[in-house]
């Protein structure tokens, strides 16, 4: 039976959405701040650690952004298939709700309209939109505000199939290593595997929407994590790029198939505020 779903109502979920994540970080995330405060080794890295803490609870009692940079909009939308939208564009409808939410939460506005002439929208529009059609009758909207502090450090690295399992390794931890303190670490690492350059890419994107305490279903890869994340703490970059050893809070890999001549790697940077929060209209 097909449902019909206002796209009125999706608006008004990515208005409250954008004010939301970017004012209350995801609870996996600062259950990984509040321990790295307790056991950071280095005493320089444990000061700062405390200090993101007193951050957060700052943005929760003055209502305000956890990070100036509110980030570029980025909505991913998971269409049920027996859902039809109705009352008008789609993404007319999400990006009036990613400029009243960026307006009405006094968010700041980051996105210019050309990438070299460089004139600000005053709304943060339009946003980077991803839609999927899933089963179902409902519509699950995500908003993920991304600063380009850690954007800028994010990487796709075309490798091949004889790279392997340690190639892989190399590839993420290298990756992480040359971006150093740019992205305000501690990092959230989204990590892409397979697919081809443009699905890579997405994969890894989407991997930094995964709850951080949540590992990949599949033991192999979960273990893959443990050990992208090992690997990426004994870097020794720490809190800030001020050293210790809480580089990363946590590291999710997502996969998907690939062509046989092929193995890309996509590694999404997040920092410390990696911010995504979700709701499902039915």
């Amino acid at each position: 039976m097909i449902k019909e779903i206002d796209v009125k109502r999706i608006e008004e979920s990515v208005s409250r959405l954008c004010i939301d994540a970017n004012k209350i970080l995801p609870e996996d995330i600062v259950e990984h701040i509040c321990s790295a405060c307790k056991l950071e080794t280095n005493t320089l890295g444990r000061d700062i650690m405390c200090d993101l803490v007193k951050n957060i609870d700052a943005a929760k009692e003055l209502d305000i952004p956890v990070c100036q940079d509110t980030g570029m909009a980025v909505v991913f939308l998971e269409i049920g298939q027996d859902v039809h939208l109705v009352g008008g564009s789609l993404r007319d409808a999400v990006n009036r709700g990613v400029a009243k939410g960026y307006t009405d939460g006094l968010l700041r506005k980051s996105v210019v309209k050309d990438p070299l002439r460089r004139v600000n929208t005053d709304d943060n529009t339009p946003a980077v939109l991803h839609t999927e059609i899933v089963d179902g009758d409902k519509v699950k909207v995500t908003v993920a505000p991304k600063g380009f502090g850690s954007e800028n450090m994010s990487k796709v690295a075309m490798l091949t199939p004889s790279a392997g399992y340690d190639g892989v390794v190399k590839a993420v931890v290298d990756i992480v290593k040359s971006a150093g303190s740019n992205p305000c670490p501690p990092m959230a690492v989204g990590v892409g595997i397979g697919g081809d350059f443009e699905q890579v890419a997405m994969l890894s994107k989407k991997a930094l929407c995964r709850n951080t305490s949540v590992r990949n279903a599949d033991p192999y890869y979960a273990e893959l994590e443990e050990v992208l994340l090992k690997e990426i703490n004994s870097l020794g970059i720490g809190p800030q790029g001020f050293g210790g050893n809480t580089t990363a809070l946590a590291v999710n890999v997502e996969v998907a198939p690939t062509h046989i001549a092929g193995l890309p790697v996509a590694v999404n940077i997040g920092c410390h505020v990696t911010r995504h929060k979700s709701e499902v209209i039915d």
